[in-house]
């Protein structure tokens, strides 16, 4: 099965579970689909209301802020009654702004990206020539500023003759920039039998008035905004390309030195793929999302609240209700689609009169959803750079500087003075305390040389362990971190380089690790399999050393 094949029947399967609300709208499988491939796991209160209007052909006046979820609410019914195999321009939505036609023109194109949808953004400041031939080739809905529609209008570059689905979006932005003639003037150029749906956060009275001769017997709905607050919540993002997330995680977790942290992704796709590579980073990751039954979820939430995982990678949907203790941070892998849904994941944290920290990873293009949130909560969420492999060995330094400062206040054992003041006479006092903290950063372990494993051909302190499972038995990093961990009641981020290769596994622990995953050795299993372990022979240089 292609790549492409395994994409659809994952996308297939996420859209045919009984527990996607979309679905009972009456929602296209192909739209269905490019809803998950958004994250989208359940309607926000303007979708719910606003959907099952428009999809009947009714007219509607909808009004919603910026950033609920508004853009989906005349986008799914767009896409969904369009002639897909017609060339004509069969829906035109009115922007204020041509950063706001840009964010719309782009979220409908991936509502539609299953149905082939053709989708045209027109706004000033853009070469007319680039809008001209884009329309030329077919465009099935258009997204524009009433200047520039007028423009191509008056040009006849852009026909409206077919058009039977028309958005006024943000209609109280567009009054108070001066637009509504111009609004009027489009609305004449469009067949008088379509549909109308108009978005405006306030209804003033010329919004009334205009609704009144242009809408027909129009649903009304009103959504009230909750008040977002989240006060002893320290927000702050990071913007990394899609590439450069796991890694810029893997630091960010680092240097933050969290004690129980939840991630959250957008889709449970996203959610086990993530999980599967923090735990082979060493990371104790646990991973929940709708595909879970009760028993697992319940597993997962108890090795969560007893400090077994701390970190818990979910959906929105599988996180709702879940009432814990003590979370240091929240993390938004993917931004969620409205401010609503980031409070309700960041309040996870800094909950009891505690603060907390929310962190963000965005795309450099998607800044502008911070910039949204930034108005709507009426606050900075201020950006720093990903930490450097210097910035995170430089914070691990500092930490062990402070355990060892906090050992000194403890008071120092009598028989440990005795010792430091013997070699302080034939070695200096700063070299003593300097192997002191080697030695307390390696755990207590002796040096590898010492090892009574031999050389294992491991980095320093660590033993190298060989697993007669490989690629063919479809082993992974996660599954090793797994079975080991469970199996000898050791820490999942004790657990270090994995190399898995066709029929064997190679996988590095520390000493005092290997002691004991010897000893269970006659128990431990890996997906359910008996495993034979034992010490490695040391490695040819010239061997292949990959990353996991």
């Amino acid at each position: 099965m292609g790549q492409e094949q395994l994409d659809d029947k994952v996308a297939a399967e996420q859209v045919s579970t009984p527990s996607n609300p979309f679905r009972d709208m009456g929602i296209s499988h192909a739209v269905l689909r490019s809803l998950a491939d958004m994250g989208f796991e359940e309607p926000t209160p303007i979708q719910a209301r606003a959907v099952p209007v428009a999809m009947e052909g009714r007219d509607l006046i909808g009004q919603a802020q910026t950033g609920t979820g508004k853009t989906a609410a005349f986008g799914i019914p767009i896409v969904e009654r369009l002639d897909h195999r017609g060339r004509h321009v069969q829906a035109l939505v009115l922007c204020p702004t041509r950063e706001l036609a840009i964010q719309v023109s782009e979220e409908i194109t991936r509502i539609g990206r299953h149905n082939a949808l053709r989708v045209v953004p027109i706004y000033g400041g853009q070469s007319y020539d680039r809008q001209i031939r884009a329309l030329d080739h077919g465009a099935q809905v258009v997204i524009g500023t009433p200047g520039r529609v007028i423009d191509h209008i008056k040009r006849g570059t852009l026909k409206l003759d077919h058009v039977h689905q028309v958005v006024l979006d943000e209609a109280d932005e567009m009054l108070d920039m001066g637009f509504i003639e111009d609004v009027e003037f489009i609305l004449n150029q469009v067949p008088e039998e379509r549909q109308t749906l108009l978005f405006s956060a306030t209804v003033p009275d010329p919004i009334a008035r205009l609704a009144r001769r242009y809408l027909k017997s129009p649903e009304r709905l009103a959504v009230n905004p909750e008040r977002l607050t989240v006060p002893l919540t320290e927000q702050t993002y990071y913007e990394a390309r899609e590439h450069e997330k796991v890694e810029a995680l893997s630091r960010i977790l680092d240097i933050e030195a969290a004690d129980r942290t939840i991630v959250f992704c957008r889709t449970k796709q996203r959610v086990d793929e993530l999980t599967e590579a923090l735990q082979a980073r060493g990371y104790s990751a646990e991973a929940i999302h709708g595909d879970l039954n009760q028993s697992q979820r319940t597993r997962v939430m108890k090795r969560f609240r007893d400090g077994v995982s701390e970190i818990l990678v979910a959906t929105d949907v599988a996180a709702r209700g879940l009432d814990i203790e003590g979370v240091s941070h929240v993390v938004n892998y993917d931004l969620p689609q409205d401010p609503e849904s980031y409070v309700h994941r960041i309040g996870r944290t800094g909950r009891a009169g505690r603060a907390g920290t929310a962190i963000s990873l965005v795309h450099p293009r998607d800044v502008r959803q911070i910039r949204l949130l930034e108005r709507v909560l009426r606050l900075r969420i201020p950006r720093r750079p990903v930490p450097s492999v210097r910035d995170v060995a430089a914070k691990q330094r500092e930490a062990l500087r402070g355990r060892l400062a906090e050992e000194v206040e403890r008071g120092v054992v009598p028989e440990y003075r005795e010792i430091a003041l013997a070699l302080a006479e034939d070695y200096d006092s700063v070299d003593v305390a300097a192997a002191a903290l080697r030695l307390l950063n390696d755990k207590g372990r002796e040096p590898a040389a010492a090892s009574s494993y031999g050389d294992t051909g491991a980095e320093p302190g660590m033993v190298r362990l060989f697993l007669n499972l490989g690629h063919v038995d479809r082993l992974t990093p996660a599954d090793v971190v797994r079975g080991v961990a469970e199996s000898t009641n050791i820490r999942g981020s004790m657990i270090g380089l994995i190399d898995i290769y066709d029929r064997f596994t190679f996988v590095e622990v520390p000493e005092d690790a290997a002691h004991k995953i010897m000893a269970a050795a006659q128990r431990l299993s890996i997906k359910g399999r008996p495993v034979s372990i034992e010490p490695a022979r040391p490695r040819e240089e010239s061997a292949p050393r990959p990353r996991i």
